[in-house]
Formats: structure tokens, sequence, C-alpha cells
């Protein structure tokens, strides 16, 4: 899975073309709807009543350094939603993720500030250490982990999907052989299809035509303008896409099996622990599910945050 995310002028280029993710996603690196929330996609701005109290405990390992700021800055991608987009104002960050931001510095006793870069650059920005965090749906996989730590704070599969008018055929990665793909920079979906196509090589099929785009919303108009067949992201963004598309989009098949999202942090910056504690904290008193609620992404909710918990 991702990710973890669309230039500004691709933006409006989608936007005109489809009214596509009406929330107004983009991304312009400025700072700063649901898959199934009760709130219209559209009026959805931040999670109400996010207010958790400072644990003097946690504040306490949090590294001098990032104490003395009073401030967590955490690198996202906006182009993702419902997890981080760009909202109707046209360049604060919302979702899920600057939402849990939020709660996770407060309990550190910081506040969050949510900088919006591009996807490919997030790790490399935090082994450079940039940023504090990297909060932009990543998948927590051990090729990752060579280079940053995670804490795992959710699950999401993966989905393809299509336009709606039309049979592509393509129900499944394996049905990929000799179709056109996009997907965004930098994504485990890029991975997994470019695998895919080594497959259909290797058993005498034609190859996947896949086309790595610069962001999200850039795979999106490739799809809606016919240069490519099939799109793939974390199954909650798919199934967003396909809802806030106006029936320009649908999800195909089955989502790939969930793997753990994790918060990148950089190795050796003492930040893991005070992460995991504050993520425990924030499942604790109610904010987390407060959060994941009002996304619409409750169903990868987990109980039992761990550091570095990659399963592939």
């Amino acid at each position: 899975m991702r990710k973890t995310r669309l230039g500004t002028g691709l933006l409006a280029l989608a936007l005109l073309a489809l009214s596509l993710l009406a929330a107004g996603c983009g991304s312009n690196n400025d700072n700063g709807g649901s898959s199934s929330g009760g709130t219209s996609a559209a009026k959805k701005t931040a999670t109400p009543g996010i207010n958790v109290p400072k644990d003097p405990k946690i504040a306490a390992e949090v590294p001098k350094s990032i104490a003395s700021t009073g401030t967590l800055t955490v690198a996202a991608d906006a182009t993702y939603p419902p997890d981080e987009y760009i909202g109707t104002d046209g360049h604060t960050v919302i979702g899920m993720d600057p939402d849990l931001a939020k709660a996770i510095a407060q309990v550190m006793g910081l506040k969050a500030k949510v900088v919006n870069i591009t996807f490919d650059s997030i790790i490399p920005g935090l082994a450079a250490k940039k940023y504090d965090l990297g909060m932009s749906s990543f998948t927590d996989t051990r090729e990752r982990e060579a280079t940053v730590d995670f804490v795992t704070y959710l699950t999401a599969g993966t989905s393809l999907y299509v336009k709606a008018q039309g049979d592509s055929g393509v129900t499944g990665f394996a049905d990929l052989c000799g179709h056109s793909a996009a997907v965004e920079k930098g994504t485990t979906q890029a991975d997994a299809i470019t695998e895919q196509s080594k497959k259909c090589e290797a058993a005498g099929k034609p190859a996947v035509d896949l086309q790595v785009l610069p962001d999200q919303n850039a795979a999106n108009l490739a799809i809606s303008s016919g240069r490519a067949e099939v799109g793939a992201a974390d199954t909650p963004v798919a199934v967003y896409i396909a809802q806030q598309s106006n029936g320009q989009f649908k999800v195909v098949g089955q989502p790939v099996p969930p793997e753990p999202y994790g918060i990148a942090i950089p190795k050796g910056t003492g930040l893991a622990k005070p992460v995991l504690d504050a993520v425990k904290a924030v499942i604790a008193d109610g904010t987390y599910k407060k959060i994941l609620d009002y996304w619409g992404l409750e169903e990868g909710a987990i109980s039992n945050p761990k550091i570095n918990g990659a399963v592939s």
C-alpha cells in the first residue's frame, strides 16, 4: 500500500474534467469526504473535539531537542483522501492522519505542524532529519524499516478501480497481464504491479503497461482520460475515489488482505517509544475511535500498536 499521494496543475485538470474528489484534495506544498462517514466528504474539515490531555510521563519521554520547539513536524503527501488531502481553503491539510497527528502531539504536550510534500520524498526527508514524523498512509514494510522506524496504527488492504462504464476484464492482480495500470510513485502498489508484470512475462503473457505517476490524482486522471485502464490504491482510498467520482469509477474484485499502516520515524531520534505510548493513549481515551469513525476508517482500527510491525 501507499503510499501512503497531485500537483496543483493536475489537480485543476482533474477537477475540471471530473469534479473528482469533490472535497478539494490536491497538492500545492502548503502546510497545514469519507468512504463511509456520516458527514458529506465535501463538508469535512477535522474531527470535532480533539482535545487530549498532556500526559506528563509521555511528554518526559520526548527528546529535549523536539520538546524545546513545542512543535512536532509531520510530513504528508496530501493527495490521498480520506487519509490526508487539501481542504476547501486550498492549503490546509485535513484527513485522518492530520487529526491523529494532532492528538498524538497533544499527548506529548506539543502542537502538530503538517507539511505537505510529495510522497516519495518523505522517507528520504525523515532520514535526513528534516521532519519529526511521516504520517501519509505508509504501509510498514521490512524494506522501509531498513531506513526508518514505524509505529503501527491502522490496517488497510489494496483495491483496484476502473472506469465504471465498460468492462476491462480485470478483477484482480492476476488479470493485469496485457492491460495498462496507473499508480502513484513510491507506493507498494507500484511494487506489486511491477512484480505481477514479471509473473505475466514468465508465464508467456503480455507485460503490464505500468504508468508510475507523481501522485494519486495524476493516476486518477490517467484512468479517466483513457491513458490507463486500471488504478490501484489502499482500499479506503480506492473506495473514496469511486464514491466521489460522480459515477466515473468503480472498485473491482476483492481487496488484497490488509497490512499495517505505520507512523514513520527517523532512526536514532528517540521518538519511537513516545510515539508508541502516545498512540496507545489516544486509543485508550477514545480519541482514536472518534477520528476513525469521523473519516469512515473504523474497519482498519487496531488495538495493539507496535514498533516495526511489518508483515512483509
